[in-house]
């Protein structure tokens, strides 16, 4: 996937919901 729209994603979501979401993705 790609880098740059997670830490956009990063940005606007907290590490907790950044988590859920890189594990909702893989």
């Amino acid at each position: 996937y790609n880098q740059e729209r997670i830490r956009l994603k990063l940005k606007g979501l907290s590490p907790v919901k950044y988590r859920e979401q890189a594990q909702a993705a893989a």
